[in-house]
């Protein structure tokens, strides 16, 4: 396997062409902040495989539009090369093209919105590095997010578009809330959890997804595990809605946290997963009041929990142990970006 990377590695660094497919690949995975291209070819069969399986393909059309347009918006704003080689431009825009098809009814004028936002994506993870490199941050997928809201926002008053939210406009506590229980049928919910990170509703595309980590990062497929089921599990025991429970939507912000804190921005250690055990606490109430603020625009909170979050707990500064001297970790976006931008 280390022979066929550096052959892969040596074409890339030669061939622009096999490059840019390089710089591609690396984009899904850089959502989960890996920086290799096997871990993100396996995400982008996770999303189609989910895509397929809940009936919208054009899904797995919109994620490549998206991570190939937001690419080669990199490209001709001339960012540096060594974090468009990593993907660090692909992985928000990538969840742009994702978004669109699956918020807005599918018509031809859906694409040309689709285009237009994953080239605005890849403009606001510019501003926004700029920005956050002040306090040694970046903007994890807060471009992304930004974006994704301004596009549903709009869409509502244009005659072109549906949103397909499936969620209602009300004020906060007119909803009735149904919790859930403890059984056997959570393990596909945990999985859940992890796919919902793409927008995917599918244990299945959890599942490869997880091992997509794994063959980059076992302590990151770890660590995704524990945020999908600790979040789980403090939203069930606090009595969260049963139906978004099931679903998945409480672990997929907690996963993104517990990758970033304890896996890949600290040594794992006792300490390190205790603060990681926090932070996936802090998640799941920051994205349950996100939500209660965005209940009357019928707007979802989608990684806005994971990036609050997890800035919240990094400005601290609390430096339990080194970063990881590895290359999976020290070309992730978020220590890439943060010097280079």
């Amino acid at each position: 396997m280390t022979s066929v990377t550096r052959s892969w590695d040596r074409l890339s660094d030669h061939n622009p062409l096999i490059g840019f497919v390089d710089a591609c690949l690396r984009g899904p995975a850089q959502v989960v902040l890996q920086n290799n291209p096997l871990t993100g070819l396996l995400v982008l069969v996770a999303i189609a495989w989910g895509a397929f399986e809940n009936g919208q393909p054009r899904i797995l059309g919109g994620a490549v539009l998206g991570l190939v347009v937001g690419t080669a918006t990199a490209v001709a704003l001339r960012v540096d090369e060594p974090s468009l080689r990593k993907g660090l431009f692909g992985f928000s825009p990538l969840l742009t093209g994702i978004a669109v098809p699956t918020f807005l009814d599918d018509r031809p004028l859906m694409w040309l919105y689709l285009v237009l936002g994953a080239i605005a994506t890849t403009v606001v993870t510019l501003a926004l590095n700029a920005i956050f490199k002040t306090w040694g941050l970046t903007a994890f997928t807060m471009p992304f997010v930004l974006t994704t809201w301004v596009l549903l926002l709009a869409a509502y008053q244009f005659d072109r578009f549906t949103v397909l939210t499936n969620l209602k406009p009300m004020f906060p506590g007119e909803g009735q809330l149904t919790g859930g229980r403890f059984d056997w049928d959570l393990v596909p919910t945990f999985l859940r959890g992890v796919s919902q990170i793409y927008l995917i509703n599918s244990w299945v595309t959890g599942l490869i997804i997880l091992v997509a980590l794994l063959v980059n990062s076992r302590w990151s497929a770890l660590f995704a595990v524990i945020g999908a089921v600790g979040a789980t599990l403090l939203a069930l025991w606090f009595g969260a809605d049963a139906a978004s429970l099931d679903k998945g939507l409480f672990g997929f912000n907690a996963v993104l946290t517990a990758i970033a804190v304890g896996a890949v921005l600290h040594r794992p250690g006792a300490l390190v997963t205790l603060y990681t055990l926090f932070g996936i606490a802090l998640t799941l109430f920051v994205q349950m009041a996100l939500a209660t603020v965005l209940t009357p625009l019928a707007i979802p909170v989608l990684t806005g929990p994971f990036n609050i979050a997890t800035w919240l707990l990094l400005l601290p500064k609390r430096h339990f142990a080194p970063v990881p001297n590895h290359e999976r970790a020290k070309e992730t976006v978020v220590s890439t970006v943060k010097h280079s931008v």
